[in-house]
């Protein structure tokens, strides 16, 4: 866990934030991920989990690291990103992401690493240290997310109408009026349907409603209805998203919160925003209620997103903050 071994060699290359390494890892099931490192070898080990589920690792995401300090590695959760088969759903559950995170650390001759991520990020996290404690020197959580259905449905209903209620009218008005009962589930078997023209104006009305509800100060507030049956890419979230949530994340009942136990001993740092639609503050205080050694920062002013006003300055100190931490 020592950082001072060989230090000052990220600051010789011409970008320091530039991959160590860059592979695609077979981890069985028809799977390969693609799977980069940052920093410098003998670095503080640790890993970042995006979010989604069904987004990908983005190149700003190795920035949250100090190259100086950290041996950090990232990578395309299966089916998402530059991993193939892309958008791939089969054998594609919380478990199986678990078992590649530990493929993974196993490649790189990890004994314990810090993690890191944010919402979905967060879910897997959560999973991941209760079930190998013994493998986690710190948590780095951005936006707690407990992956549950309740959360998801209070978000995109209750929530959404309090604070957007012409979106939600837009949200439900893609449904015919006998699925507006329960909108959160009717969206998920349309998305899933093998029809495109079912599934096609779905995604996208979730995903410009999640992303409204993710943004602080949202650039759109309302769906452009007109468009939703134009033909264009789509986006790749949705589909994900409601193969997980549409299975309770793979997670029995309240099992992050159950099993947070699992975690004393492990220091964790929670980064919430004030004024997050999608993951709010509360689940950030009952999962910090329930973990010894947990802490969660407040940053005002900011909502769900990693870019709002001070979000992504404070993941990046809570890092630097854990990895000071496992360096002890």
């Amino acid at each position: 866990m020592t950082p001072d071994a060989d230090a000052g060699t990220a600051a010789r290359r011409a970008d320091p934030f530039a991959p160590l390494t860059s592979d695609m890892v077979d981890v069985g099931d028809g799977h390969e991920l693609y799977v980069e490192s940052v920093g410098r070898e003998g670095g503080i080990p640790a890993i970042y989990l995006h979010g989604g589920p069904g987004s990908g690792c983005q190149p700003d995401h190795r920035r949250l690291f100090d190259p100086e300090r950290m041996h950090a590695v990232l990578f395309d959760q299966r089916g998402c990103g530059r991993s193939r088969p892309k958008g791939s759903r089969a054998h594609n559950t919380t478990a199986h992401l678990i078992a590649d995170m530990e493929k993974i650390r196993d490649k790189f001759g990890f004994e314990r690493w810090m993690i890191a991520g944010g919402s979905w990020g967060a879910t897997l996290a959560l999973a991941y240290a209760e079930a190998h404690p013994e493998r986690v020197c710190g948590l780095a959580l951005r936006a707690t997310f407990l992956g549950t259905q309740g959360e998801v449905e209070t978000a995109f209903t209750s929530r959404l109408a309090q604070f957007y209620p012409a979106l939600h009218e837009d949200f439900l008005s893609v449904l015919p009026p006998e699925e507006r009962a329960q909108p959160v589930q009717a969206y998920y078997r349309r998305i899933l349907d093998t029809d495109p023209a079912v599934h096609g104006p779905a995604a996208r009305a979730w995903h410009d409603t999640e992303r409204a509800l993710s943004e602080h100060k949202a650039a759109k507030t309302r769906i452009d209805l007109a468009s939703l049956n134009v033909w264009r890419t789509l986006p790749a979230t949705p589909f994900m998203e409601a193969h997980y949530f549409a299975n309770d994340s793979f997670l029995s009942e309240d099992q992050l919160l159950r099993n947070a136990h699992l975690l004393a001993g492990i220091p964790g740092i929670i980064v919430q925003g004030r004024y997050d639609l999608l993951c709010p503050p509360e689940t950030s205080a009952r999962l910090a209620k329930v973990w010894p050694g947990s802490e969660v920062r407040i940053v005002e002013e900011a909502g769900h997103s990693l870019y709002d006003a001070g979000v992504r300055d404070a993941v990046m100190k809570s890092i630097a903050d854990l990895a000071t931490k496992a360096a002890r």
